[in-house]
């Protein structure tokens, strides 16, 4: 247990140095700590978009579904999957091609002043929500790491997260985000590689895993995954694809940057989508009992089995490097959700407040707003958090699904269909807002899994397929009702009445207008390069150090591996920063 804490206390250590070392990027201006001034590398962006959709929900409630039902989980990541496809084919370059340092500013363009505003108080509503749930879900793994109270783990993680998120702005939370994915890949192919052996090979898990890998226990009918599966991909690029979350691609440098950082994702999601897995299907064979192994967590016991095969199969120290990854994970994901939040609430509250009342103010305070605002929103998601750990009866997996496909989908389908449907009158978005929270409520209290199976004649459901069912009708709800009602109201515009259709259209001019790299980019592209390559190189040093824990020989070899990956990146890194740049050629951003 020492040696763990010594690892996870060098990790933070490392992630603190990140962040120092990009704050004087981040305090030139608001736009260069909302979005790092729209001056980064692709792999640096690609590296944020995939662990945006990455939390520490993903080695808990994830593992746990993993582990009691096989196979299934990875349908809601291959969908991640497609969704970054669609990004690097169609989205992605011209959510930078917005010209905009927040995603409200976005909404503005797109929809006007009233509809900016809507979304940025729902928006900020939302990200404290779930926020809430990936620091739940560290709280649960964490408490059961450290065997200390899950409201205080919550608290204590919390506040580290603020405190770095706080620090640095964009600048800091993506550079944080490309260390925090190279840990998350070393842990999870590490693991991965030893279940396998321990399991017999990829065959034998296959054949092995208690209740058929493909379906899993519980699962009657085939076709609930079938069509679950289908309206993932849909419910997925909503939520990935939409003016919301295109906060990822306006930090990119330009728009061919902004492509290649979505196709980077992509191939981390679709690869990490079966390796994350492969240690919980494993323990389900080795170690049948894991999900009762730490009863202190109640009903989430489930959610901590990848700890369990960590603390069994692995050599002293991964236990130290798996909650390295979990904190980066989750950092990623609460640090991104702050900076957001911050950027909407100062460029589309405050800022219209302050010009309202007649005063102006500069931007050296505004950036001390943004702060504070930071600092505030990190308070009200540690709140949010404990409150869900009250939530005994749901699981992990059950609380994640139910935030995003009853909450987040009905507030993303106007933010996705608007950058396609261009002739939509004003009320447009809030009123199909408005009718997708009901079309929720119908499905939760109403037209329940239930009442759907007895419709269609499947008596005697189990528990695992009403939820799987309650998914499935909820997206095909929204699908069909909810984005269906705003294509309707095409019928309803009238181009004279349109007092937005000016600002509408020079925003759609824009989007199919590349951004080129602006003139002096190469002393940032150089700069990030020699930052992030000594500080991965530092990493591995310390990667290195953990061969000195007395292990078997397979032990210390695979930390040996483990270290010259990571140096041998950040090697890479700070080379090609000395080779002569290209003149960037100049254009507005």
């Amino acid at each position: 247990m020492v040696i763990d804490y010594i690892v996870i206390a060098g990790y933070f250590i490392l992630v603190l140095a990140v962040g120092f070392s990009f704050t004087k990027m981040a305090k030139h201006s608001t736009s260069d700590y909302f979005r790092g001034g729209g001056r980064m590398l692709w792999w640096m962006v690609g590296s944020t978009a995939f662990m945006a959709q990455f939390s520490a929900w993903t080695f808990t409630g994830g593992a746990g579904k993993a582990f009691s039902d096989g196979f299934a989980i990875c349908l809601v990541f291959f969908a991640n999957t497609v969704a970054y496809f669609c990004g690097w084919a169609f989205f992605s370059h011209r959510f930078r091609q917005m010209r905009v340092d927040t995603p409200s500013q976005a909404i503005k363009r797109r929809f006007g002043d009233q509809n900016e505003t809507f979304f940025s108080w729902a928006l900020i509503l939302f990200s404290f929500i779930n926020a809430g749930v990936w620091l739940n879900a560290l709280g649960v793994f964490a408490s059961a790491v450290f065997e200390a109270d899950i409201a205080v783990t919550i608290i204590a993680t919390g506040l580290v997260v603020l405190f770095i998120s706080v620090l640095s702005g964009s600048w800091g939370v993506v550079a944080s985000d490309f260390v925090q994915t190279l840990i998350v890949a070393v842990v999870s192919v590490a693991c991965a590689v030893v279940a396998l052996v321990k399991v017999g090979g990829p065959v034998e898990l296959v054949s092995n895993f208690p209740g058929g890998f493909i379906m899993g226990p519980d699962m009657n009918y085939g076709l609930i995954l079938v069509g679950t599966f289908v309206f993932f991909l849909a419910k997925q690029l909503i939520t990935i694809m939409n003016m919301h979350d295109s906060f990822r691609f306006l930090n990119a440098k330009d728009s061919d940057n902004a492509r290649k950082a979505s196709l980077l994702a992509m191939v981390l999601m679709g690869v990490g989508s079966i390796i994350w897995f492969i240690p919980p299907w494993a323990s389900a064979i080795l170690y049948p009992d894991a999900a009762t192994a730490y009863t202190q967590l109640g009903d989430k016991a489930e959610d901590a089995v990848y700890l369990v095969f960590t603390r069994n199969a692995m050599p002293v120290g991964t236990v130290g490097l798996l909650m390295a990854g979990l904190f980066a994970a989750s950092m990623s994901s609460m640090d991104s959700a702050l900076n957001k939040n911050a950027g909407i609430f100062v460029r589309s509250i405050y800022q219209p407040f302050i010009k309202r009342r007649g005063r102006e103010t500069d931007d050296k305070k505004l950036m001390n707003v943004s702060r504070l605002v930071s600092l505030i929103n990190g308070i009200l998601v540690i709140v949010v958090a404990l409150y869900f750990k009250s939530l005994k009866e749901l699981s992990l997996f059950e609380l994640m699904m139910s935030v995003s496909t009853m909450i987040q989908v009905p507030l993303m389908i106007p933010l996705l269909l608007g950058l396609i449907i261009r002739k939509t009158p004003q009320w447009a978005p809030w009123a199909t807002v408005a009718l997708g929270m009901g079309v929720s409520w119908f499905v939760a209290k109403v037209f329940t899994a239930h009442v759907f199976a007895d419709m269609v004649g499947m008596p005697a459901i189990t528990d695992r397929e009403a939820v799987d069912i309650n998914l499935m009708i909820t997206l095909a709800g929204h699908i069909v009702i909810t984005a269906g009602f705003f294509c309707l109201t095409t019928l309803f515009y009238r181009a004279d009445k349109d007092k937005c259709k000016v600002e509408t259209d020079k925003f759609f001019a824009d989007l199919s207008t590349p951004v080129i790299s602006e003139e002096g980019q190469d002393n940032y592209d150089r700069q990030q390069r020699l930052k992030l390559g000594l500080m991965i190189k530092i990493m591995g040093g310390g990667m290195l150090l953990l061969t000195l824990i007395p292990n078997p020989m397979w032990g210390r070899v695979m930390f040996v591996a483990c270290a010259f990956i990571i140096f041998a990146m950040g090697a890479m890194l700070q080379k090609s920063a000395s080779t002569p740049p290209n003149k960037s050629s100049s254009a507005a951003a």
